[in-house]
């Protein structure tokens, strides 16, 4: 993140006037909430923690975003039966809110597109009751909307990097939210696609949408609703396969006007999230020998 900002040409810090920053979905860190150091190892956005998945059923509605193996209120079940009941000092963050602490100072700040999976009601934006009885809600973060101002850039980063001196830190988002707003789609029915480590796809509707039966879901922006979900095909299953000559050369053949005929089904293991939701899929990959 310092290199990112350290990226930035110094004529234009000068007039920065706030700054915010994304994270994976679902990315979580269990911190001490006096110092920030993380207390456990992260959980990644794509980690699945089925041991975990029926707790949280038994608690949540039938068919919540949290009732999938990879939410993360399974990754803080997971964490509390294995060691966090005896945490009194614990404190749950995502990815972005994790670095936006080390910008601003303020511990126990999110955001309600991050803090979507782990239970948060961005529509009643709050908590709900069923989640805040649960023995480890004294973990949750506050949640404001995304962009929301929290403090001023420490004063010892701007003096490093050469920010101006009121420049403020907000509140974050999820990553295939800011793809989203990056592709200026604004009208619903539109929809874009992300593709990196995994595949995300994000529609605009006026329609909240949710069944965690399929992996679908919906992050709220502004007065509408961000329906959609990730798969985890995508390029971290292209890395195990292929070297980045190869798939330079192997894209050069790839006519996009025409519909494939394999019935592929690229995943880095089994389990997908989106569109169906299922811990034990296995993907499909008969290899083929290309020539050079």
């Amino acid at each position: 993140m310092f290199l990112l900002l350290q990226d930035v040409p110094l004529e234009l810090r000068r007039h920065i006037v706030s700054i915010s920053l994304d994270g994976t979905s679902a990315t979580t860190i269990i911190v001490d909430r006096e110092t920030g150091e993380p207390i456990w190892r992260p959980f990644l956005y794509n980690e699945s923690c089925p041991d975990a998945l029926p707790m949280v059923k038994s608690i949540a509605p039938p068919n919540h975003t949290v009732c999938s193996g990879s939410s993360t209120l399974c990754k803080l079940v997971e964490w509390w039966n294995n060691a966090g009941s005896n945490q009194k000092s614990a404190l749950l963050l995502h990815q972005a809110d994790w670095l936006l602490w080390l910008l601003h100072g303020k511990l126990g700040v999110s955001d309600y597109n991050n803090a979507l999976k782990v239970g948060y009601d961005p529509e009643a934006e709050s908590y709900p009751p069923w989640l805040v009885s649960q023995p480890y809600s004294h973990l949750l973060p506050s949640v404001l909307a995304p962009g929301t101002p929290i403090a001023s850039l420490k004063e010892e980063i701007a003096n490093k990097f050469g920010f101006q001196k009121d420049c403020v830190v907000c509140t974050g988002t999820t990553d295939s939210i800011a793809a989203f707003l990056a592709a200026c789609a604004n009208r619903p029915g539109q929809a874009v696609t992300s593709l990196g480590s995994t595949l995300a796809i994000k529609l605009l509707s006026n329609t909240r949408i949710e069944d965690s039966r399929f992996g679908v879901y919906s992050h709220r922006l502004d007065d509408k609703w961000l329906v959609g979900g990730a798969s985890n095909t995508g390029g971290a299953v292209l890395r195990q396969l292929f070297t980045d000559d190869q798939l330079e050369k192997l894209s050069e053949h790839i006519d996009p006007s025409k519909a494939s005929l394999l019935d592929y089904y690229p995943l880095p293991k089994a389990g997908e999230r989106f569109p169906v939701a299922d811990p034990n899929l296995a993907p499909r990959l008969i290899r083929r020998l290309f020539a050079d």
